[in-house]
């Protein structure tokens, strides 16, 4: 890998670490990336998948305020979290690699929408949180374009916090998730390693800047920014795979 293309991958991940951390999206930075470089779309997806691991790592270290007391819910959340992921990552390796690509923009839209919608939250952490991270973690280990979105949307409208401590929630669950699925990948996907590196390092850093923005925002701007940029998401992605 020339040096051009490391420190372009580099600052892709920057970019998309702030994306994941801020307003749930990294993939439409990271991704795009991989492909510019001459990756095929498994091994970019893959590879992607990898490095986004290091976004979490990043998260989880800048937002050791709003994860305060936060331990006993992501043990019980997060062990459906890091199942999906790896449900997903084994799908992906199986599958036809369209078969999310399908469903995401409705996904995706659907999940904005809700983000859209006053908060009336229950909480509680049962099973059909459970289930629901559990399913948003499959789609995160397979396709992963705005999962961030749709685990977003499900923790809202089941945790009664504000939305800097979801937000941190949220990431740390995408880490379970991506966790086990870069895993799986390293074991048996075609992980580009020589343009993981400086994703991984990108991500990693953008990661560890996003939360302090996160705490800057005003009232439910947060949400209100997810949501937006979802929907931004599912209509670039319903075209590209619909028209």
């Amino acid at each position: 890998m020339v040096i051009g293309e490391f420190l372009g991958l580099a600052a892709a991940g920057v970019l998309a670490g702030l994306l994941s951390t801020v307003v749930s999206i990294a993939s439409i930075a990271s991704y795009p990336a991989l492909l510019a470089i001459g990756l095929p779309p498994l091994a970019a997806n893959v590879t992607n998948t990898f490095a986004l691991l290091f976004t979490g790592l990043g998260a989880a270290a800048g937002s050791r305020p709003e994860l305060s007391g936060q331990g006993p819910l992501l043990r019980r959340l997060g062990v459906a979290a890091a199942l999906g992921g790896a449900a997903g990552a084994a799908l992906l390796l199986v599958t036809p690699p369209r078969v999310f690509e399908y469903v995401a923009p409705v996904l995706i839209a659907a999940a904005a929408l809700l983000l859209l919608r006053a908060p009336h939250p229950r909480p509680r952490a049962g099973l059909a949180v459970h289930l629901s991270v559990f399913a948003v973690a499959v789609y995160t280990g397979y396709f992963g374009a705005a999962g961030g979105v749709i685990m977003f949307a499900v923790l809202t409208a089941a945790l009664d916090q504000l939305p800097a401590r979801v937000n941190a929630v949220k990431n740390v669950l995408g880490l379970f998730a991506n966790a086990v699925a870069a895993l799986g990948f390293a074991l048996f996907g075609p992980v580009d390693w020589s343009a993981a590196l400086p994703l991984a390092l990108g991500l990693l850093l953008g990661g560890r800047l996003g939360p302090p923005v996160v705490r800057r925002l005003p009232g439910q701007s947060l949400r209100l920014l997810a949501a937006g940029c979802g929907l931004l998401v599912a209509a670039v992605l319903g075209y590209q795979t619909y028209v």
